[in-house]
């Protein structure tokens, strides 16, 4: 399309801004968040846990490498909407088979080009992450309307979202080579590369419904159990809870990371706290707490555990320390347990656009499965 309609990204404070349509036009709305990740895009438009989240992206050029067949974590992409600076005219990379804007545009996701992308993300740290609007073509109307519709959008705090990104069937993922481990996943939102890399490490990989019993989760003889990553309020997954502590009672090793590492944190006794704008991007250190060793991670969330770096605290399964922070805010960003075979992370051991720093925490998964044996 040479002449592109014009766009509107409206946030619920009333601030807007202007720009060109990107993939689809009409009307979407959604949680405005900001990832510093450079590269990665379409990962991040398809992980589960950005669903009913308008992404702005931060590095000013979008779209260079185009949209492949390879790199999807999902079988969709779940963003409400994207915003960008200045997207790619022409993408340039041997993997490609098509734009970033005709896969959004097939896949009916509004976007907006053409935004300051560096005061918007100067805006939402200063004021905080905030429901908001993407209006092109026919749905651009006047402010006043459009702030209404936004306004009118449901907040995030207390959303209930993993139920929408969850499979409605369980699946397998065969180890790669011999079978060592067999691991039940409880699908919060689960990333395709997150079973990809257990079945390296010779684990079969059982991924079950959100709605999953306990006793779904021991029917497959599991080794282990794992929590995934997912979108919403934590708060609002008593039922994650209620099986993530029947696990811990019978002494499995557990692994969870993102959303799971909140989950494991409620089952643990403690609570969630909605930040000011969250952690979303490739480039964010974490430091652990026993070794003082700092890793560059992978993260996306919004929500927080309350704690304290290095904080012992005593559980109804004995005693658990917060096991690693995020230096740029104190944030709790692991937990471990003493007493019990279960540890989390609030990062993306698995980020596929990388860094890897944090790769062998599947490793210690291993570990722990081994000696549980």
């Amino acid at each position: 399309m040479s002449v592109r309609e014009q766009a509107a990204l409206v946030l619920e404070d009333g601030r807007v801004f202007r720009g060109e349509a990107y993939g689809a036009v009409g009307a979407t709305v959604g949680e405005a968040v900001f990832c510093t990740g450079m590269t990665g895009y379409q990962e991040t438009l398809t992980d589960p846990s950005y669903h009913r989240q308008i992404v702005v992206a931060t590095a000013p050029q979008i779209g260079n490498t185009g949209w492949n067949d390879e790199d999807d974590e999902s079988a969709r992409i779940w963003v409400s909407g994207y915003v960008v600076r200045d997207p790619a005219r022409v993408p340039s990379n041997w993997r490609s088979r098509r734009s970033l804007d005709s896969e959004l545009e097939r896949q009916g996701v509004v976007g907006i080009s053409g935004v300051d992308t560096r005061t918007l993300t100067r805006h939402l740290r200063e004021r905080g992450a905030m429901r908001s609007g993407v209006f092109s073509g026919a749905e651009l109307s006047d402010v006043d309307t459009m702030v209404g519709r936004v306004q009118a959008s449901p907040q995030m705090a207390g959303a209930d979202l993993a139920g929408d990104v969850t499979t409605p069937e369980p699946y397998v993922i065969p180890a790669v080579g011999e079978r060592r481990f067999r691991v039940a996943a409880l699908d919060l939102g689960i990333k395709a590369n997150t079973p990809r890399l257990m079945a390296a490490r010779g684990i079969e990989v059982h991924v079950l419904p959100l709605k999953s019993t306990v006793e779904d989760l021991l029917a497959v003889s599991p080794d282990g159990v794992f929590l995934s990553n997912g979108p919403g309020d934590p708060a609002t997954m008593d039922h994650a809870v209620a099986v993530t502590r029947q696990v811990l009672e019978r002494r499995l090793p557990l692994f969870g990371i993102c959303f799971g590492n909140q989950i494991l944190g409620r089952a643990l006794g403690r609570e969630t706290y909605k930040m000011r704008y969250g952690h979303r991007g490739i480039n964010i250190p974490v430091i652990d707490t026993a070794t003082g060793k700092v890793a560059i991670t992978a993260q996306n969330h919004g929500f927080a555990l309350e704690g304290e770096p290095g904080e012992v605290f005593d559980t109804p399964y004995g005693s658990a320390v917060v096991s690693h922070y995020c230096p740029n805010d104190n944030t709790v960003e692991g937990l471990r347990c003493q007493e019990v075979p279960a540890f989390s992370v609030q990062y993306h051991p698995e980020a596929a656009a990388g860094p890897h720093d944090a790769a062998p925490l599947f490793d210690e998964f291993v570990t722990l499965m081994e000696q549980a044996r």
